[in-house]
């Protein structure tokens, strides 16, 4: 779905005892636009997003990003084709971006996981609710689980306060009685497509529960239903360096144009923001071919099919780090490592040598060696052509600004400073 590492045996997460009395603050931005397509406005209220490594546990970050990757595509295929949803050990996530949202009137802030995979917004993990005059049960239970912790607990309608300017009176909320895998956080921000919150009520309803964001168009708070979203690359364990607008997108993030993809109608990648894209090493290596799968910002790496994965290391001579389980190269592989380029859509993105990096400031932060040089790429472990066949976590994110354009069924990206920046 940044950060101090935390020894307390209590906390089962990555700060400082200083940490647990600072407030992480969330960022979003209220901009307002002429016309149903996204345009750049310069005036905006805005608050940062924080990152947070919140390693804990004994699985490693591949191991939990595999996790997640195959409940989404056993969830989806389990509403598509009638299949058996396949559960997994829960653990938390490990590194994250984090909003502070407010929930009631006066409102109690939560920390939420910003999360495009999923679209229930929920919350009680960590911090119990607080209901307010504002509070309204629907007597439904609720829960989602996620491959990487799951919740279930009661539904509320409740005024959800994201930042000034952008209240919304009746956002249906989950309050969770049980919830695992979230330690140090209270819930979820789901800012998916709202198909995702079907069957996740009981008794059972035909209905989907609109998402913070189609509440903020509904209610005209934005003239756009739409969200972009910056991250930036960062060696520091604990930051605030993200960014969501709400209703438009920031001109002062960009340095180059918003290209559009068509949300993908290939199964079962379409059930979430879906893409097809193509993905080159160097001049003429094919990684993989144009193929389906998702943009996820609660996955932190870049997830390739089984086969994908294994023309990646070959042409990049990595080897499995057992500690992480990464891959990893030498210095001097490091040296010849080339870019790789992914076509969306007619357009070709670089991914810098840099940017295939962890970063190694935040080696020991994942279980691997200070001098070590680990790669973001990771084996989905299933081959191309099955409709699943990438995840592009938030690894990838760093280095675009990204669009997720409801009313218009596509995802945008463009490049930023940090595409090319060094930070590694």
């Amino acid at each position: 779905m940044g950060w101090y590492i935390c020894r307390q045996s209590s906390c089962h997460g990555i700060c400082t005892a200083k940490m647990h009395s600072a407030s992480l603050l969330s960022t979003l931005l209220f901009v307002l636009t002429a016309v149903a397509k996204p345009i750049v406005v310069d005036s905006f209220l805005t608050l940062p997003i924080s990152k947070r490594v919140n390693f804990t546990g004994t699985s490693t970050l591949v191991e939990r990003d595999l996790a997640r990757a195959k409940h989404l595509r056993s969830r989806a295929e389990a509403k598509l084709f009638g299949r058996a949803v396949i559960s997994e050990p829960v653990d938390n996530q490990a590194v994250t971006y984090v909003a502070a949202i407010g929930v009631g009137s006066p409102p109690t802030t939560y920390q939420l996981l910003v999360d495009t995979g999923s679209s229930n917004t929920w919350i009680g993990a960590t911090l119990p609710y607080v209901r307010t005059s504002t509070s309204v049960a629907t007597n439904q239970r609720v829960a989602v689980t996620y491959g990487s912790g799951d919740f279930q607990g009661n539904e509320f309608t409740d005024q959800v306060t994201i930042a000034s300017g952008l209240v919304i009176s009746s956002q249906s909320i989950g309050v969770a009685t049980s919830s695992e895998g979230f330690d140090g956080v209270d819930g979820i921000l789901g800012i998916g497509p709202v198909d995702l919150t079907l069957d996740t009520l009981s008794p059972a309803t035909t209905s989907t529960i609109p998402t913070v964001t189609d509440n903020l168009f509904n209610e005209g708070t934005i003239t756009s239903n739409l969200i972009g979203i910056s991250f930036e690359p960062t060696t520091q364990v604990e930051v605030l360096n993200g960014e969501i607008t709400w209703g438009g997108t920031d001109s002062s993030k960009l340095t180059g144009a918003i290209s559009f993809a068509p949300v993908t109608k290939t199964s079962p990648a379409s059930e979430f923001w879906g893409i097809t894209q193509t993905v080159r090493y160097g001049a003429s290596t094919t990684i993989q071919s144009n193929t389906a799968g998702i943009v996820d910002t609660g996955t932190t790496l870049l997830l390739l099919s089984s086969n994908g994965f294994s023309a990646y290391t070959r042409a990049t001579g990595a080897v499995n780090d057992q500690a992480t389980g990464l891959l990893r190269i030498t210095a001097a592989q490091f040296s010849a490592l080339q870019s790789l380029f992914f076509t969306i859509n007619g357009v070709t993105f670089e991914f810098t040598a840099n940017a295939q990096l962890w970063p190694r400031a935040l080696n020991t932060a994942i279980g691997g060696q200070a001098n070590r040089i680990y790669l973001i790429v990771a084996n989905l472990g299933t081959p191309s052509g099955e409709g699943f066949d990438f995840v592009n976590g938030f690894a990838f994110l760093e280095r675009f600004y990204s669009v997720f354009d409801t009313g218009n069924k596509r995802i945008g990206f463009a490049t930023t400073p940090f595409t090319t920046a060094t930070t590694n």
